[in-house]
């Protein structure tokens, strides 16, 4: 009986073409943290994932194939000169935030829509101060033993966003008294581009929640490979008795 033997770089025990759920399960936890740190470079994610740098560019170059990743046009992070190439960052595309999202949005979409039809805007705006409302009781206890830092109830709260599934960061910013919370991630992306007033509501409640007037910079909605919020860190003067 003739052995045919397997093709090179197969894995035992899987077919030929058929990618082993470890292999896919790595790239998922890629993109997950591109979506959570990004801009971010291979060395980056080879240092949080404890893979080789030649791990994670496999990777890396699988997912920009796919037009999940892409490479950050933007600026360098702030920090000491460097000779040679900069290292290229990555971001999440629009395709990988659609990866990302495990909901199909459009009934989603066609329920607001015929909201708007019934009710108008102001029934649109309604629904979607309801619905952060659930955000504010499920992190209250949280915030609440946070205590009054601004800056520490804005980690809190990125802590708990990211059990929530939003890949969710609290960033400071260099040089300026503000704390960023990046949301990599929102389940609700695509209705929320027809929708804005979804992503104004969690806005506002950001603001109830950390006790500060917050603004919006970038939302993945808007365009943006990430949902931006900068959150003032200065601590309320109180006047004096």
């Amino acid at each position: 009986m003739t052995v045919t033997p397997p093709s090179a770089g197969a894995l035992p025990g899987t077919a030929r073409g058929v990618e082993p759920d470890s292999e896919a399960g790595t790239r998922r936890r890629v993109l997950d943290l591109i979506a959570a740190d990004g801009p971010v470079s291979a060395a980056e994610l080879a240092a949080e994932l404890v893979l080789t740098p030649a791990a994670v560019r496999r990777h890396l170059a699988v997912l920009e194939a796919e037009q999940q990743i892409a490479v950050h046009e933007g600026h360098a992070p702030a920090g000491p000169a460097r000779r040679g190439r900069p290292a290229k960052r990555y971001v999440v595309t629009a395709a990988g935030q659609a990866t990302l999202s495990q909901q199909y949005s459009e009934l989603a979409s066609q329920a607001l829509r015929f909201v708007a039809e019934i009710g108008g805007a102001d029934a649109v705006r309604s629904f979607a101060e309801r619905r952060v409302r659930d955000l504010e009781v499920r992190h209250a206890d949280a915030l609440a033993e946070a205590g009054a830092d601004p800056e520490r109830r804005a980690r809190v709260l990125a802590e708990g966003l990211a059990l929530d599934g939003f890949a969710a960061t609290a960033r400071p910013v260099p040089g300026a008294a503000a704390i960023q919370l990046c949301q990599g991630h929102c389940p609700v992306q695509d209705v929320a581009r027809e929708f804005p007033e979804l992503c104004e509501a969690e806005a506002h409640a950001f603001s109830r929640m950390l006790g500060v007037h917050v603004q919006r910079l970038a939302t993945l909605a808007g365009g943006g490979h990430v949902c931006t919020t900068n959150i003032p860190i200065v601590p309320v003067r109180r006047p004096a008795p």
